[in-house]
């Protein structure tokens, strides 16, 4: 085992200019695949990388007959698992004749997010990512008797000690390897149903927070491949009286941050409103089950916002409120949407969007 440990951690660079580069695509199920290819010498610009194909009869992508997906490198990040001169490329997906396929949701983004009205506002987003650890062979979140269930919530949020905080190890070697690999994560946290966790990231500028999150989600996804546990996104994994797990999007723009923003965040907030139903139908599956009412959700049928209000849409936060400017929360994405849909909707329907 020390001899397979010692061939993983290899220094190339003794050796050789070549690396390896991680390339990793979202499938058709909104999932990540990656497959890895040898790099002649380091690049540093994702443009200057080649494209790639794969197969996407195999992930629900293309039909058999004419199954060549080709993929586009767009961001790179340092490999925080191969180290060295290593990468991730976070690409999106499109046919032989170079047209995004139908679940290449980056595509769309990118164009929103370089419309010059949206550009000039500079929008910033800080992404709380939920997220459960669940044991292997049972599918039952980490730490809970197998079968059972734990002490009811209170002690858990934010918790220490081995009866309050599981998958902890997990979790910073998540914030480090993040960290590593040049995301802006800023901070993690024990969240209020025991096995459940969040990390932020940001700010990040237009899609590069779709970037971070989908490449953040996928260093997560290894790190309990290694550990033998389960990452779990769904919105409510445990019925009953637990919380479930959302994705809070933070959101400002230039106009927001400057003296008077906080009229532009009001104006910004009923754009939501009206567009409500829209948003919600893409906020991730199983959201209902989330949006109750319940367990610090509004209700999935009825919008609302407030200062401080953790059960509502939009939570505006008291130093906003106190100094005219700054941010608000859209608590309502679930922990399974695609950051690409929600950062650029949200831009579209605050900036472009006319009622």
């Amino acid at each position: 085992m020390s001899l397979l440990n010692d061939l993983i951690n290899l220094n190339l660079s003794e050796v050789t200019e070549k690396s390896i580069y991680e390339y990793i695509w979202i499938d058709g199920f909104g999932k990540l695949r990656s497959k890895a290819r040898t790099q002649p010498s380091p690049v540093t610009d994702a443009s200057r990388l080649p494209k790639w194909n794969f197969d996407g009869s195999s992930t629900g992508q293309a039909p058999g007959a004419d199954s060549e997906v080709l993929i586009y490198p767009q961001a790179i990040f340092p490999d925080p698992f191969r180290r060295g001169n290593h990468k991730l490329v976070m690409c999106d997906t499109y046919t032989p004749s170079g047209e995004p396929i139908p679940t290449n949701k980056r595509h769309r983004a990118a164009q929103i997010f370089s419309d010059p009205k949206v550009a000039a506002e500079v929008p910033w987003y800080g992404i709380e990512q939920e997220y459960t650890l669940l044991q292997k062979d049972v599918a039952w979140p980490l730490g809970w008797p197998i079968g059972g269930y734990p002490g009811p919530q209170g002690p858990y949020y934010c918790g220490i000690g081995a009866d309050k905080a599981f998958g902890r190890d997990v979790v910073d070697a998540h914030y480090k390897a993040c960290l590593y690999a040049g995301i802006n994560i800023s901070g993690i946290n024990g969240e209020v149903m025991p096995g459940q966790w969040e990390f932020q990231v940001g700010p990040s500028v237009g899609i590069s927070a779709g970037d971070q999150i989908w490449v953040a989600r996928y260093i997560l996804e290894r790190i309990t491949e290694i550990a033998g546990v389960v990452l779990s996104l769904d919105p409510k994994p445990i019925s009953g009286d637990w919380n479930g797990a959302g994705a809070h999007t933070n959101y400002s723009t230039k106009s927001m941050r400057e003296d008077g923003g906080y009229e532009v965040i009001k104006d910004a907030i009923r754009k939501l409103g009206l567009r409500h139903k829209e948003h919600i139908a893409a906020y991730g599956e199983g959201n209902e089950r989330r949006l109750t009412g319940r367990h610090e959700t509004a209700s999935i049928n009825n919008f609302s916002w407030g200062v401080a209000n953790r059960g509502a849409s939009i939570r505006v936060g008291r130093e906003t409120e106190r100094d005219g400017k700054g941010y608000f929360e859209d608590r309502r994405p679930a922990s399974n949407m695609d950051p690409y849909i929600v950062t650029s909707m949200i831009a579209e329907t605050t900036i472009l969007w006319q009622p």
